[in-house]
């Protein structure tokens, strides 16, 4: 997917600083963007997770001037290396609800748009009135099971523990420009777009970039079991373009007013568009990374999904069957202070073999003479 570096980023990038990663003909790089000019940063850091962790965002050899692009043979990846990718779900009601609907539908999506009107009816209003695990909440949650209309996913959306799952292994995900992918055996599921905050080993946010959680709604919506299933395969996690990095003029504020669009363009002529809006979240950005750290420990730093309020219901082929992904899909997820991530829908199948896991990534750092800079 063609791109240059300019068009991705956000209008005012020359006010930020920004951080990522490029593949090289010698191996991965680190990156960083600073006052419009990149600048390649592996000789003082060889990992972005190094550089978080020791605020190492300055220094390195000047590559240029943003519109000159990257060196040539250079390729964007993932802007993060050995965090751990964490991610929290159900974290707005509407995408409660669309949970509760898979889960009714057994994964069936021609059953779903009959659930969808009488679960709008019975809980929307509810749902989106509470605090999560507040009294209130309580009472509705009661109320629900009265009914015989409580689900597991109403118990993350509304009580007091979020949904936090592993979306990915460590070196797995891909960047602006890759193939993303969803299994060959799914015939219906959606392109998840959302916030991703970059934190350090003590949970502290130093930034934030955009994500795409790929999700299966048929195996998640057959069992909750199967949610690895769903969420974790083969370039099934997209990061990018670059990790926008706090500082005056961006902070945990600009994350929670934030605006993610989606567009969708099928190689048929398909057009789909939407809007995640982040100041609809059922939980604070920060509270979520709160319950993500909770009594685990991250000593590589982790990244965090923080939900979707996109699901997307539009018919594609035949009336209330809803929408799923086909081949040659291209995605873009774009938010105004973040830039735009791109990427083109194949199945994990067919998808580029992930090589470089934590082993290969060292014995390349260690060729280069650049282990002792991680």
């Amino acid at each position: 997917m063609a791109s240059t570096i300019q068009s991705i980023l956000p209008a005012d990038y020359t006010g930020g600083t920004f951080i990522g990663r490029a593949a090289s003909p010698d191996g991965p790089v680190v990156i960083a963007i600073r006052d419009g000019i990149l600048f390649d940063l592996t000789q003082v850091v060889a990992t972005v997770a190094g550089a978080v962790a020791r605020r190492q965002f300055d220094g390195g050899r000047e590559i240029g001037p943003i519109p000159d692009g990257l060196p040539e043979g250079w390729e964007l990846l993932s802007p993060i290396d050995l965090q751990c990718i964490k991610a929290s779900g159900v974290t707005f009601a509407l995408s409660a609800i669309e949970r509760v609907i898979e889960e009714r539908a057994r994964g069936d999506a021609a059953g779903a748009s009959a659930i969808r009107a009488q679960l709008e009816e019975k809980v929307g209003s509810g749902i989106r009135s509470v605090v999560p695990g507040s009294a209130e909440a309580m009472e509705l949650k009661n109320a629900l099971i009265e009914e015989g209309m409580w689900s597991q996913y109403l118990e993350v959306a509304i009580g007091p523990d979020a949904e936090i799952f592993s979306k990915s292994p460590v070196l797995s995900s891909v960047g602006h420009g890759a193939l993303i992918g969803v299994r060959s055996d799914s015939d219906w599921n959606n392109p998840e777009p959302e916030v991703v905050l970059v934190c350090d080993a003590d949970g502290e946010v130093v930034g934030a970039t955009l994500g795409n959680d790929v999700n299966l709604r048929d195996f998640e919506g057959r069992s909750a079991l199967l949610l690895s299933k769903a969420k974790d395969n083969t370039a099934s996690c997209a990061i990018g373009p670059f990790i926008r990095l706090f500082d005056d003029a961006f902070t945990i504020d600009d994350v929670r007013k934030a605006n993610v669009d989606l567009l969708i363009e099928g190689p048929e002529g398909y057009t789909l568009e939407g809007t995640n809006v982040m100041a609809e979240i059922s939980r604070d950005p920060l509270e979520l990374v709160r319950q993500c750290l909770s009594e685990h420990h991250y000593p590589d730093g982790f990244v965090l999904f923080c939900g979707t309020l996109f699901a997307p219901t539009q018919d594609r082929d035949k009336p209330g069957a809803g929408f799923t992904h086909k081949m040659g899909d291209v995605v873009t997820i774009r938010s105004e202070r973040l830039g735009a991530l791109s990427n083109t829908v194949t199945t994990s199948r067919d998808a580029p073999a992930w090589t470089m896991g934590i082993a290969e990534f060292a014995r390349n750092l260690g060729e280069r003479g650049l282990i002792d800079r991680i």
